[in-house]
This record gives structure tokens, sequence and C-alpha cells, in this order.
């Protein structure tokens, strides 16, 4: 069985700690847990995650969206929103960033880890296409 590899990006550290917990009573890896967006970006970098938690409003800024525009500009990997906004700018601005999910604090652990598998089963979905013809291999080969 694959174990899944989240990183934790939130700035509050007793939440933090406890999705942390959470996760891993579920059976899932928690390779950092970053509470600021330069923690994250250098564990982006050194132990990439399957998935990523991520807080938008790290240390009073709406930093989360910089670390979203880079996760799809250089990993292309599932990240989910894990936040106490839900007003309409701010789910706004957090659409064009493409997340596969947006969960609002506080939260149901059983509704975290559905988000996740969701989150993971669509991602694999978009990434991996199931069928693809010699034909249209051939097209893309040669093109």
């Amino acid at each position: 069985m694959y174990e899944i590899r989240v990183l934790v990006v939130e700035d509050d550290p007793l939440i933090a700690e406890d999705i942390r917990e959470f996760l891993t009573n579920v059976d899932y890896n928690v390779v950092g847990v970053e509470h600021h967006k330069e923690g994250a970006l250098k564990s982006l970098k050194n132990n990439l995650p399957d998935v990523v938690l991520l807080d938008i409003n790290l240390d009073n800024a709406m930093d989360g969206f910089e670390i979203a525009r880079h996760i799809n500009e250089i990993y292309q990997i599932p990240f989910l929103y894990l936040t106490s906004y839900s007003g309409k700018s701010v789910v706004d601005q957090a659409k064009q960033t493409k997340p596969m999910g947006y969960i609002v604090k506080p939260f149901e652990e059983r509704e975290l880890f559905a988000s996740i598998e969701v989150a993971m089963y669509n991602h694999s979905q978009r990434s991996n296409p199931q069928y693809m013809s010699f034909e249209a291999l051939n097209k893309k080969l040669l093109t």
C-alpha cells in the first residue's frame, strides 16, 4: 500500500500539531509541518510531498496564495486550503489558484480525511490518463 506524504503549512502551532496527529492516526506520512512561507517553500524543494494542506493566512499575510502559485508552477501536486476564511472575495481568489479542496476551520477529522482522499483521487485521474490509443500516442510523439 502506498503511503501518502503530506506537508502541513499552518501558522498556528497548536492547530498544526492537531492536524499532524490526526494524519498520522490515519496512516499518512507527515513529511513536514511549516509555519511560514519560507519554510514551506524549502520543505517543498527538499522533501516533495504528495499533497499539501495549506493555510491561506500565514503571519497576517495571504502567503498561502503565493505558495499555491509556486506549487502550480513548479511541482504540479495537489493542495487543499485549510483556512478560517470563507468570505466571497477570499474564496474567489482561492479559486484562481486551482486548489483540489477548500476546508473551512474548524473542521472535523473525517472531513479532512475525506477531502484529502478525494483530492488525491481526482489529481491521479487528471495526471494519469486511463487510456491512450496508439494513434494519439504517435500523434504526440510526432509533434
